[in-house]
């Protein structure tokens, strides 16, 4: 471990002058652990970095970070491993200090075991109250504010609802609490633009350029809650849960698509 990198665990103390814990200035990535290796890593340093480049935060060598990380992980199973960097410490007030000395935390935990049915059969979800704010500045990035999705987590406790689909202020649906969304219309998949909000999940990048390798089209596209009432079908996903077709939504039954299943097919293949 080099000493540009003050790696801790979460059950250590942080600073009260921490400037993630005040003000949530960083950012985080959620990954897969899996026999020692971080498969996914290009990507997740991709958004990581880009993050740290819209807060200014100091952009860590992406090379050191990985083997940081790779000398602290598991060498054996699956695991999820978090992230955070926070642009560490600073006197009293927003003003960021004029050398920043980011922390970096992480930890390790157990792989989650979801039921087989959820991929199989596909999960109930439920439109949100709490709407996600246009902001473009952190639109796709994960930074340490995650208030709103957090209120809109705490809308419901019935155990059958693995989810809850956010809308921006124009009521159209952007994104789980915790996942990005496609629905399909006429054999065509859709995923909805981030660029004004939502996070661009690392599930979701796999998702568009397998499909773009099958030759199968992905647009950009909007809508609102009633109209995914309409659509033939659609998923939710994000790199732990991998893909969960959405059989209803609502108190709505939605049928799962051909083209969802393929996709299903894929990643049970590994190629997605």
């Amino acid at each position: 471990m080099t000493q540009l990198l003050e790696m801790i665990k979460f059950d250590q103390l942080v600073s009260m002058r921490d400037r993630g814990l005040a003000y949530g200035h960083g950012v985080f990535e959620t990954m897969e652990v899996y026999e020692g290796e971080l498969p996914h890593w290009p990507r997740h340093w991709k958004r990581l970095s880009t993050g740290c480049r819209r807060l200014g935060l100091p952009t860590p060598n992406g090379e050191e970070l990985y083997g940081a990380l790779i000398n602290n992980i598991p060498l054996a199973g699956r695991f999820v491993l978090k992230l955070i960097i926070t642009a560490g410490d600073s006197h009293r007030g927003y003003a960021s200090p004029s050398i920043m000395k980011p922390r970096y935390l992480m930890a390790t935990q157990t792989w989650p075991e979801y039921p087989v049915t959820h991929a199989e059969k596909g999960v109930t979800v439920r439109i949100c109250e709490t709407c996600l704010p246009f902001d473009p500045l952190l639109a796709g990035i994960k930074h340490l504010n995650r208030l709103h999705q957090v209120l809109a987590r705490n809308e419901w406790n019935d155990k059958k609802v693995v989810e809850g689909l956010m809308l921006d202020p124009k009521n159209r649906v952007i994104e789980g609490t915790m996942s990005n969304l496609f629905w399909v219309e006429k054999d065509k998949l859709y995923t909805p633009d981030l660029s004004l909000c939502g996070v661009s999940g690392i599930m979701r990048e796999r998702i568009i350029e397998w499909c773009k390798s099958e030759r199968l089209s992905v647009h950009l596209g909007e809508i609102t809650p009633g109209k995914l009432l309409e659509s033939d079908g659609l998923f939710i996903c994000n790199s732990i849960i991998g893909i969960w077709p959405v059989n209803c939504l609502d108190n709505h039954k939605m049928p799962i698509p051909n083209l969802v299943r393929i996709l299903l097919k894929a990643q049970r293949k590994g190629t997605v």
